[in-house]
């Protein structure tokens, strides 16, 4: 996925298993218009409670590319979400490899009038030193729009070459640490807080398969 060039991600999330979700589901959603590629991903901490979070837990995480114009067809059929790329790219790096694993990073604005400015602490400062620090296992981050109404209203996409995202997700906060200082110091908290951030859902996974439309 860190070569994708696709306008958007239409995310389905489920409480049915990887297996059960590809059997019963995926061809369907590969068929709409605007459908490019799907994955579908394994939630490797179910019930994880170090972040506070707005939407419910689920097991598996669907992640299609899609078009511009691309537009859900059975919204209803599973809790799903449409975004767009911002205006602003990823940053990281390429390793060429794969990505095996992600971390999936929900959030919105506390006040309609701190979208920018979370954008650009989201950007310039908490991404960017993560981007820098080269943790073992992170390639791209990617931040991304909802494309409808309501929260949450931002995703950050975290691309791993490693299927252990986990293990990963664990090593990035010590590797950004040497960039920015140690927790409780006035430039850690810059990185890693902000005013307006209001955290909707936190999580990693590992890939378990792909298809192309």
């Amino acid at each position: 996925m860190e070569d994708r060039t696709h306008a958007g991600l239409y995310l389905e999330m489920t409480d049915e298993t990887p297996e059960v979700y590809a059997e019963s589901r995926l061809r369907e959603v590969l068929g709409w218009p605007g459908v490019e590629r799907g994955t579908w991903w394994r939630n490797l901490v179910p019930g994880r409670t170090e972040f506070p979070r707005t939407l419910p837990e689920f097991a598996t995480l669907a992640v299609y590319e899609v078009g511009e114009t691309f537009a859900p067809m059975s919204p209803g059929a599973e809790r799903s979400l449409t975004f767009r790329r911002t205006p602003r790219p990823g940053q990281g790096n390429l390793s060429g490899q794969p990505t095996l694993g992600l971390e999936l990073v929900l959030i919105s604005p506390r006040n309609p009038g701190g979208a920018q400015a979370l954008r650009d602490w989201a950007d310039f400062i908490h991404i960017r030193e993560i981007a820098a620090s080269s943790a073992p296992g992170f390639t791209m981050i990617t931040p991304y729009e909802n494309a409808g109404e309501g929260e949450p209203r931002f995703m950050h996409f975290y691309e791993m070459d490693t299927a252990d995202a986990e293990k990963a997700f664990q090593g990035m906060a010590p590797a950004t640490q040497v960039r920015v200082g140690a927790p409780g110091s006035p430039e850690y908290d810059e990185w890693a807080n902000h005013p307006e951030l209001r955290i909707n859902y936190v999580n990693t996974f590992t890939r378990i398969g792909e298809a192309i439309a």
